[in-house]
């Protein structure tokens, strides 16, 4: 790398930052701790992590002059290359490092951990793949960093975006206990159901704001990125497993969320059963399903999930736009109470959730018939903005971050 090659990334830097939207910020932006030395930002493409670590070299004052940005999927550096940007920067006042989609580095883990332990004034922040795995023979940074996951907007999030209302984030315990208090406060400012429809098909990734109709053609085109270019630099697979990993997403999409036929599955795609899981995981690493098991499982040593889902509703409705508005209800409660808690499979009832609280969702109409007498457990109605007692409305599930 010569002097010409470094002014070139320092001028695309600088271009970046300057272009970088400063209007709205993702919750995650004043929860993470910039202080630390080293911090990691994973989740799915498209959700918004190349936007918060811009947002935060831009807004950093007189570091920002001191800010390098670096994305790795579109300047090619190998691992001696990175270490003299890294050299040349910190020998000129450097302060802090952000690279981008890590994940297209070959052992990225063992450079940021050279960087991080031969340059000790540096602050690293990183983004990468969703698949990423934070240890690994060449460098485990598992216990020398601040790792955060940074999921597509929730509802509270994506009413902020619209410029409808701002509202505080909402604890489960909060949502149990209060939800009709809130949701009257709620409804007092804005209309939420037209709103909350609006999200379930275009509010998830934050570039539906780009608007257009094309909201969906972008949604398939990180699919096939994520798929194409973000696991084969993150495991070896060959071009038939990716072609099969395509086909699994598109079968499982059509299906409804109920206990699925593996072996059947499996048939479809012409494959054995260990192939075939490791597609199914990798696809849910990779943000695009999310996999249901039984209660007293855990996906670590799940050999069959009780349910599937797509990872949320803009891409089921991306995969298959007639999709079952049932299926939808439950893919969204899944997705945003299973940003931060534990959702398991019960004998009775949708989903449990930590362990203690049993859920049932479905339409307005939706009963306790098939929860009644159960302790702990709650229908959550979608198609109502203020629900009573242990009824609450569905969309009140998307203010938990």
């Amino acid at each position: 790398m010569d002097q010409d090659d470094i002014e070139h990334i320092y001028r695309l830097s600088k271009d970046k930052i300057e272009e970088t939207d400063m209007s709205l910020k993702r919750y995650s932006y004043d929860s993470i701790d910039w202080k630390d030395r080293l911090v990691g930002l994973r989740g799915a493409r498209g959700v918004g992590k190349t936007t918060l670590l811009l947002q935060k070299i831009a807004d950093s004052g007189e570091e920002r002059a001191r800010s390098l940005y670096v994305s790795l999927d579109s300047v090619w550096l190998d691992a001696k290359e990175i270490y003299r940007l890294a050299e040349h920067f910190v020998q000129h006042g450097g302060a802090r490092l952000v690279l981008d989609e890590v994940h297209y580095v070959k052992d990225w883990q063992r450079i940021i951990k050279n960087l991080s332990d031969d340059f000790k004034g540096l602050k690293i922040a990183y983004t990468g793949s969703s698949m990423l795995k934070l240890k690994s023979r060449q460098g485990d940074l598992s216990r020398r960093q601040i790792g955060y996951e940074l999921p597509g907007l929730s509802f509270r999030e994506f009413l902020a975006f619209e410029g409808v209302g701002t509202f505080k984030p909402l604890t489960l315990s909060e949502i149990l206990s209060g939800h009709e208090e809130i949701a009257r406060d709620v409804r007092r400012k804005i209309h939420v159901l037209p709103l909350f429809e609006k999200y379930f098909r275009g509010g998830y990734y934050p570039f539906y704001r780009e608007g257009g109709s094309k909201y969906e053609t972008r949604i398939l085109q990180i699919v096939n990125q994520t798929l194409d270019s973000d696991w084969p630099s993150v495991e070896d697979v060959t071009a038939d497993t990716v072609r099969k990993a395509r086909k699994m997403l598109r079968i499982l999409a059509e299906m409804p969320p109920q206990t699925p036929k593996m072996k059947l599955l499996y048939d479809q795609l012409d494959t054995e059963r260990q192939h075939g899981l490791k597609i199914l995981y990798a696809l849910e690493r990779a943000a695009l399903l999310r996999l249901l098991p039984s209660s007293g499982e855990s996906l670590k040593n799940l050999a069959s999930p009780e349910k599937i889902y797509c990872d949320n509703t803009n891409l089921m409705y991306a995969i298959i736009p007639d999709a079952d508005i049932g299926t939808a209800r439950e893919t969204f409660f899944m997705n945003q109470v299973g940003s931060s808690h534990v959702l398991t499979y019960p004998k009775k009832g949708d989903f449990l959730v930590d362990g203690k609280y049993l859920f049932e969702v479905g339409g307005k109409g939706k009963t306790f018939r098939q929860i009644k007498d159960l302790p702990d457990s709650f229908v959550v109605n979608d198609g109502i903005e203020v629900g009573i007692g242990n009824k609450i409305p569905l969309w009140l599930f998307g203010f938990l971050y």
